[in-house]
């Protein structure tokens, strides 16, 4: 019942002066106080004076509710429900003295919600019929209407409303009046001279340079939207941990780097050198000219110091940056004041530490002077101490180096802006398959200058990449601060040779230790040696905080310890100098240690001929697969040998590479990720050579698992069946997601069973276009795995392995076109249900239950590892199936033997073993007795552990292939070559070391083949 039809029956003019009661009367004035009078005091029925008490609240609800039961028309709700639905009403009403608000906020809080407060504020009431709670809820909301009507004819009440409005426009004035003394209206000037300003940011800043490198056909500048990439920063901070821990401790956070601004408006940014902290500032300055909100100045700080008058004032932003746009007077001031001001400090590392001083003084001016911007500086790690600026409240973060997916995106979208795709593929090869590059390529300039080099030597690296390692050597040691502009930072000069020396002295000492870092004393010492053999006059400390700053190749990861910044220098600085000091006997010495790999391959590329050619005979000498393929590796680097010594590492190596068998292959994988670089794409190969190099990396995924998707990426188009059942069956070993995309979703799929193991391979299957075979090992339920398979029609295949979840074989009919089954390690039951399948192929092994299998009479391919219930195999086994091929494994013929096989006229092919129980001549009968029987295979192990079994073993003739697995050698198997007169071919299945020959001849004028798996 809605308030207008309750107040049409109730009269307002009889029930009005009933509601009025409830409030006191009328005060003077228009409530000029600072607490206005609230509800509660207003009501009649508390305070001192009470007009009302507590049963004449009780006694004007029941009059209320009387009034609308007598009136005409049809009662609202049983009458039997009057006494209590008064009493709800009056507990409504009452509740108004519990309200925290004055009349004028009842007013504008309106009718319904303020009975909806009245509701929340009463007690709920009990046991009332819907229609009665109906007519309550109602009853209220005309009582509120009442008494807001009410409200608005106090006298006081038009007079504070007036109040209250002239006090709300007073207050919007003053805040308005605020904003714009902080923010001053721009004029028209203003507003034109930013939006040509933010067009000239984005057109200077858009592009990536890299200095110190001369290329031909290669652009020396690329486009920043298309080559930048987010890399990530990490910051160090105190944060409480969760429970009741001492209090905050000390976390590493990890966040996108264009971010660091989001939370804090000031940000010191350490990085190498090429880490990208440039790109970023520029990437910053791009996307706040863009986007409009904040106004951008990038203000490299070796620009800056260059005149007279360094450190500007705001004014100068732009005059000291060369900017050719005249700004409006008082403009850079303006937009700082209001706090719309970007401002970009960069290389604080790339002036000298008397101005690093000045700076933030010159800084912290601005800063005071200007609150409310954001302020981002950048240096290198060393440049200034720890929490340099961190009173001032600067969040430090430091540039972490490029994951190797970054990498990769980095690649990529480098060739899509030089326009060069056809090299991307292959450079990416090389990244992911030779270590020493891919630990090169960690930030954007090392990235850069490898892209570059690839694309100007049109696909190739330098030989041996000796010649990448000195371009970067070069860019880094003084090209690249020279090409952009800059004079001596520190008080010491150090020229590229110079630098040279002494960096390979340090690297040397680092390889002899076996380690990557040294304490900063430790390298004073070893310059302090250094120094008079080249006459520079300077401090061991000086000069190794000059490399420490400016070389781009060391850095100091905490105080008092220093490392090179790509463990790949350490080791061609460090060959270098062995060289040098002809330490090739420590080199030959030290070359079982795969720490040393790179090192003796850089030596080689040092090395003059003879050099060369004695260390890689040493080599060769050892005649351990390891180190064989060690020289090959070194190949690469000797463009000048003797041809005797180079053929004799290409002969030794041919009987590694490619390998031609499982086991030639597993003992390659044995030698390490060396191997990878070295292994063949599969052009050339036999189908036996592809699946070895295919078993080889995929040994190595779990160890390098980019190198190994890199060769096996070569094979995804093959079409051996053995070479793909290879790429398909190591799948586990990569990132699920990675493999599928990269390998998987390539593979010509006949013959292949895909197997999941895993919730992520369930979720990767669920991308896949459709699969045939399929086989799920685990607990997955079956409608996680109907989630997972996008086509179930599609599946004519499927293998179910350790899943408590399949416990009825009628969950399978979901894949209504099955031809084969596999069920292992399952509680199965059921099996008649798969009768209403297309069903040729079942393998039960240890499942629950398999008397079903009678009712299976398409079935022509079965396979038992389990006890077969019965004692003879027609009383299991489906009698009217055509069975052609039959497997009797462990336990399988405990208890029925191999009688009643004779029923099975047309099997063509027998397996036995390895079995549990001896056969006698009965089961040989029976096997006798199969007219088409053409193929044998049995376990060795049954012929080790129950050898009568043979000897009772008629003749048959029938049998033309014998396959025997599992031999130890030294199984007599002449009892078998005596009573298959009829054999064409036997496949003899042999470890490693057992000589085929005395098989050979038991088997005389018949073919034999060796399995080796």
């Amino acid at each position: 019942m809605e308030p207008t039809v309750l107040g049409s029956k109730l009269a307002s003019s009889l029930i009005s002066p009933l509601l009025k009661k409830l409030f006191v009367a009328d005060g003077p004035g228009a409530g000029l106080v600072d607490r206005p009078v609230r509800l509660k005091e207003l009501v009649s029925f508390r305070g001192e004076k009470q007009a009302l008490v507590e049963k004449d609240v009780h006694k004007l609800a029941e009059h209320l509710v009387r009034q609308a039961v007598d009136s005409p028309g049809e009662p609202p709700f049983r009458a039997r429900e009057q006494i209590a639905v008064a009493d709800a009403l009056a507990r409504r009403l009452l509740a108004l003295g519990g309200l925290d608000m004055d009349d004028v906020q009842a007013v504008q809080l309106g009718h319904r919600e303020l009975a909806g407060k009245l509701r929340r504020q009463a007690p709920p009431p009990d046991g009332l019929s819907s229609d009665a709670c109906y007519f309550l809820d109602s009853a209220t909301e005309w009582a509120c209407l009442q008494i807001l009507e009410f409200f608005t004819r106090r006298s006081t009440f038009v007079a504070r409303t007036l109040v209250e409005q002239t006090r709300a426009q007073a207050e919007l004035i003053a805040r308005i009046d605020e904003l714009l003394a902080r923010t001053p209206r721009p004029d028209a000037r203003d507003t034109a001279f930013e939006r040509r300003y933010r067009s000239y940011v984005t057109e200077r800043h858009n592009h990536i340079t890299i200095y110190g490198i001369d290329l031909r056909d290669s652009p020396d500048r690329w486009p920043l939207e298309v080559a930048y990439l987010s890399l990530e920063a990490t910051a160090a901070e105190n944060r409480a941990l969760p429970g009741d821990g001492p209090g905050p401790a000390p976390v590493t956070l990890q966040l996108p780097a264009e971010e660091a601004l989001l939370t804090h408006d000031r940000a010191l940014l350490r990085g190498d050198a090429g880490s990208g902290k440039t790109t970023l500032v520029q990437w910053l300055a791009v996307t706040a000219a863009r986007e409009g909100a904040h106004i951008p100045y990038v203000l490299p700080l070796r620009t800056l110091i260059r005149g007279a008058n360094a450190f500007p004032a705001p004014a100068a932003f732009l005059t000291s940056v060369s900017c050719p746009l005249s700004a409006p007077e008082g403009w850079t001031e303006r937009v700082l004041t209001a706090g719309r001001g970007l401002i970009l400090v960069d290389g604080l590392d790339e002036i000298p530490d008397a101005d690093r001083h000045r700076t933030r003084d010159w800084l912290l001016s601005l800063i005071h002077a200007f609150p409310g911007n954001r302020w981002l500086l950048t240096s290198r790690p060393t440049a200034v101490r720890p929490d340099w600026l961190a009173t001032e409240g600067f969040r430090e973060l430091t540039l972490a180096p490029m994951r190797r997916t970054e990498v990769a995106t980095f690649v990529h979208r480098w060739h899509t802006a030089a326009g060069a795709p056809e090299f991307e593929g292959p450079l990416l090869d090389s990244l992911r398959t030779k270590r020493d590059l891919a630990r090169l390529a960690t930030n954007p300039l090392m990235c850069g200058l490898i892209c570059a080099l690839h694309r100007e030597r049109r696909g190739y690296l330098p030989t041996g990449r000796k010649e990448l390692y000195d371009a970067a050597l070069t860019m880094l040691l003084a090209r690249r601060d020279r090409e952009r502009g800059m004079g001596v930072v520190d008080e010491v000069e150090l020229g590229e040779e110079v630098q040279l020396e002494l960096l390979q002295r340090l690297a040397y000492a680092l390889v002899l230790s076996g380690r990557t870092e040294m304490e900063t004393e430790t390298a004073e010492r070893i310059l302090d040696r250094c120094l008079p053999s080249i006459a520079l006059h300077a401090d061991s400390a000086t000069v190794l905080r000059t490399l420490l700053l400016r070389s781009g190749l060391v850095r100091q990861p905490v105080d008092g310890v220093m490392d090179f910044v790509h463990r790949t220098f350490q080791d061609y600085l460090g060959a270098r100098y062995a060289v040098e000091e002809g330490h090739l006997d420590v080199l030959a010495g030290h070359a079982d240690d795969t720490q040393w790999e790179d090192v003796i391959r850089m030596a080689v590329a040092h090395a003059r001929p003879q050099e060369r050619a004695s260390l890689l005979r040493r080599l060769l000498a050892q005649n351990t697969p390891r180190l064989t393929l060690l020289a090959l590796a070194c190949l690469e680097h000797a463009t000048a040998l003797d041809p005797e010594v180079r053929l004799a590492v290409d002969s030794q190596a041919a009987e590694l590479i490619p390998p031609w068998s499982a086991e030639e292959a597993r003992t390659l994988a044995d030698a390490g990720p060396l191997v990878l670089e070295l292994l063949p794409g599969s052009a050339g190969l036999t189908d036996e050579e592809a699946q070895g190099v295919t078993v080889t990396a995929s040994l190595l995924g779990a160890e390098e698992p980019e190198g190994a998707l890199a060769v096996l990426r070569r094979f995804r188009n093959h079409q051996s069946l053995d070479v793909r059942r290879q790429l398909v069956g190591t799948w586990h070993r990569f990132d699920t997601v990675e493999y599928t995309t990269e390998i998987l979703n390539h593979l010509e799929r006949t013959g292949l069973f895909l197997t999941c193991e895993s919730a992520e391979e369930l979720s990767a299957l669920a991308t896949m276009r459709p699969w045939h075979a399929l086989s799920f090992h685990g607990p997955h339920r079956l409608e996680e795995i109907l989630t997972a398979v996008s086509a179930p029609e599609a599946v004519t295949a499927i293998e179910l392995v350790d899943n408590p979840h399949v416990v009825d074989a009628d969950a399978l009919l979901s894949f209504g076109s099955l031809r084969e089954v596999w069920l292992t390690d399952c509680p199965t039951t059921g099996l008649d249900r798969l009768s209403e399948l297309p069903l040729v192929r079942l393998g039960c092994n240890r499942i629950a239950d398999v008397t079903g299998l009678c009712s299976l009479r398409s079935l022509r391919r079965l396979s038992l590892t389990q006890e077969v219930p019965g004692t003879d195999l027609t009383e299991t086994l489906p009698v009217d199936s055509p069975l052609e091929t039959l497997f009797m494994g462990t336990y399988s013929t405990d208890t029925t033997g191999l009688r009643g096989l004779q029923h099975w006229a047309g099997l063509r092919s027998l397996s036995l073993g390895p079995l549990t129980t001896e056969l006698t001549d009965t089961d040989w009968q029976a096997v006798a007795e199969l007219p088409e029987l053409r193929e044998l295979h049995l376990n060795a192990a049954t012929i080790r552990e129950f050898p009568y079994s043979f000897v009772v073993m008629p003749e048959l003739p029938g049998v033309e292939v014998l396959r025997i697995a599992a031999i130890y050698g030294d199984e007599d198997l002449s009892a078998l070559a005596f009573r298959l007169p009829g054999l064409r071919s036997v496949t003899l299945r042999l470890p490693p070391g057992v000589p085929i020959a005395r098989y050979a001849q038991l088997f005389p004028g018949v073919e034999i083949n060796l399995d080796r798996r």
